[in-house]
């Protein structure tokens, strides 16, 4: 049963752009989101919905609607992972042809960031989520860990969710406080870039406990903003080795709370 208390958390949507010669629906530009990343925010009894990007190269009259509405009229955000953010996007060059990524994505995500911590609503990114706020604050990312980072553990295989690595919490921080009764501190982890230069105002939640690729970041400003390179929704229950991320889910719904009462 919906209430008027009911919180509406806002998913940012995946981008599919059409390949050429494509035709039918995949000829067309697609945003969706995964399933797991709703069912995991749902898990709390909250009304979820994806915030459509805003374009203008369209064939039909749009509306004068902004992100800045949707970031008015939800109580928080939560960023889902995907592609790869362009390199150009924090001022490189793509190193490899397959790293470019995706800029009209991450134009259209960091218009949300910065809307939505405008509004002083809380934000959570979710893997190409935490990467996305360490540049939306001036950071940079390894386009490569295997290439740049040869030294480091594999941070993607085949095993995609079922791949898992231990993480080390920070001493004294809000993860630290969050998750301390978890016996697990293993993570389900799946990217092959990851945070360099940390941006402003950023601090290291968590790191890999072998080889201290960045693994969870928080903005120190007023407000909630937290970023983890792993996937929480695919922490299934049960599984002790794992951390237990609901604290986690809790303590975003809880700042959304605040901030609407």
């Amino acid at each position: 049963m919906v209430r008027r208390s009911t919180l509406k958390i806002g998913l940012s949507a995946r981008l599919y752009h059409p390949p050429p010669g494509a035709q039918g629906l995949l000829g067309k530009t697609l945003q969706y989101l995964e399933q797991s990343v709703a069912d995991w925010v749902m898990c709390r009894d909250v009304l979820v919905l994806m915030i459509p990007s805003i374009s203008q190269d369209t064939l039909l009259h749009r509306s004068n609607m902004r992100l800045r509405d949707y970031a008015d009229q939800l109580d928080g955000l939560v960023l889902q992972g995907g592609a790869d953010l362009s390199p150009e996007t924090y001022g490189e060059a793509p190193h490899q042809p397959e790293w470019a990524g995706d800029r009209v994505r991450d134009a259209y995500e960091m218009e949300l960031v910065h809307e939505f911590i405008e509004a002083r609503k809380p934000v959570l990114g979710i893997c190409r989520g935490a990467q996305l706020i360490n540049v939306a604050f001036g950071g940079t990312l390894y386009q490569d860990i295997a290439t740049q980072l040869p030294e480091a553990q594999p941070h993607v295989e085949d095993a995609y969710d079922h791949h898992r690595h231990a993480v080390e919490l920070a001493e004294g921080s809000l993860l630290e406080k969050l998750c301390k009764d978890s016996p697990g501190r293993n993570v389900i982890s799946i990217h092959h870039q990851a945070v360099k230069e940390l941006g402003r105002e950023l601090a290291v939640e968590a790191w890999s406990a072998q080889d201290k690729i960045v693994e969870a970041i928080r903005w120190t400003g007023r407000g909630f903003v937290l970023g983890l390179q792993w996937h929480p929704e695919f922490h299934r229950p049960g599984e002790a080795d794992l951390l237990n991320c609901n604290p986690i889910l809790e303590e975003f719904l809880e700042a959304a709370r605040k901030v609407r009462w």
